[in-house]
């Protein structure tokens, strides 16, 4: 029954995926993103990986798609006009993406766990894995500094963005 649900939420990521890059109006291609990052995290589910698929909606879902919206609403971007269809570009970018799922078939073809099974929770170790605690103490441990400075980094990209799109008055 989990395989379905693998299954069905991987086909609606790829979908909503797609829908970001075909949409010509950007709000629609956001909210398409959200969609595909929780069906994400809903693959992360499924696999039994819950703090992932929480950070991801947290993370992403939440204030990585939020700040993307901000910037959308705060340029005022309109919906691009449709172009005249190029068979070569059409041709050019079909040919590349064969080539990249060729190679990707060949990869994972030559990964010899690739065929087997995924181990039953019942395999871990007796107490399971503890991962806020192991992802909190390797963060503010061995990463603090990088930490910090991507968050300082983020509020100079949020100042930067509203600074940048402020109106003059005349």
């Amino acid at each position: 029954m989990v395989s379905i649900f693998f299954w069905l939420f991987a086909a609606l990521m790829l979908g909503f995926a797609c829908a970001v890059v075909v949409n010509r109006n950007p709000i629609a291609s956001a909210l398409s993103l959200v969609l595909s990052f929780l069906f994400l995290s809903a693959l992360f589910f499924t696999l039994d990986a819950y703090f992932i698929g929480i950070i991801e909606i947290l993370v992403y879902a939440g204030a990585v798609m939020v700040l993307f919206l901000f910037i959308i609403m705060l340029l005022d971007l309109k919906a691009e006009e449709r172009r005249k269809f190029n068979i070569v570009t059409v041709v050019g970018g079909l040919m590349v993406a064969a080539g990249f799922v060729a190679q990707l078939v060949a990869v994972i073809g030559e990964v010899p766990f690739g065929n087997q099974p995924f181990p039953h929770l019942s395999h871990l170790p007796p107490g399971g894995l503890q991962d806020v605690q192991n992802v909190g103490r390797t963060l503010f441990s061995g990463y603090n500094l990088p930490f910090q400075v991507v968050g300082v980094l983020l509020l100079v990209a949020s100042i930067g963005v509203v600074v940048l799109s402020k109106r003059e008055l005349k």
